[in-house]
């Protein structure tokens, strides 16, 4: 990647930097502390940019001369927010809520790259739609995975058959990360050719 600087992921996210792996890019892990909001925006999307922007902005600060790169995810149905359960309980709550619906899920991401004065936020939003679940199911499909870093408790990547029936969008986006608009903008910014392998 010729003309990408250094690259910062501000993410401790192990999906997130599968999913950067798989676009070849050389990047260094800084996580970033920042405390993410839930409310004080009136569109979902904007909130994800908002809490993406500042995870970025303290590790851009540290280091001007790297790309940083920052991602907030959120589920959401219709105005009620699906952040990261504190509990399995809490989780077997949100996928009794979202089963047999469809609920979308917002992915905002921001660019900073402070050496080149560039300030970049984006969102991607997905359509998910769950197969109609019981209790024995929700319980079956919690066991098998770790929810609790998961917004929405659940994994697309892992035995998703179990509880999606659908998704229209992304599937990058809902992992945590929406690879192809990622790999458009760096391509627009930098004049790169990324092919994700996503």
């Amino acid at each position: 990647m010729e003309n990408l600087p250094p690259v910062i992921l501000a993410s401790s996210s192990p999906r997130r930097s599968e999913l950067l792996t798989s676009m070849d890019i050389e990047f260094e892990v800084v996580p970033s502390h920042a405390e993410e909001i839930m409310e004080g925006c009136d569109f979902i999307p904007d909130l994800c940019e908002t809490n993406a922007g500042a995870k970025a902005e303290p590790i851009a600060e540290l280091h001007p001369e790297c790309l940083v790169i920052a991602a907030d995810t959120l589920v959401y149905l219709e105005d009620e927010l699906f952040g990261k359960p504190t509990h399995v309980d809490d989780a077997a709550r949100m996928l009794t809520r979202l089963q047999g619906r469809t609920h979308q899920v917002a992915t905002g991401v921001s660019l900073i790259y402070h050496n080149d004065e560039i300030n970049k936020a984006f969102s991607v939003i997905t359509n998910v739609t769950f197969l109609p679940l019981g209790k024995g199911q929700i319980d079956e499909y919690l066991a098998e995975i770790d929810p609790l870093d998961k917004a929405g408790g659940y994994a697309i990547q892992q035995d998703k058959h179990k509880i999606i029936k659908r998704v229209s969008g992304s599937v990058s986006n809902v992992v945590g990360l929406p690879v192809e608009r990622l790999k458009e903008e760096l391509n627009h910014l930098f004049g790169e050719k990324i092919e994700e392998k996503w």
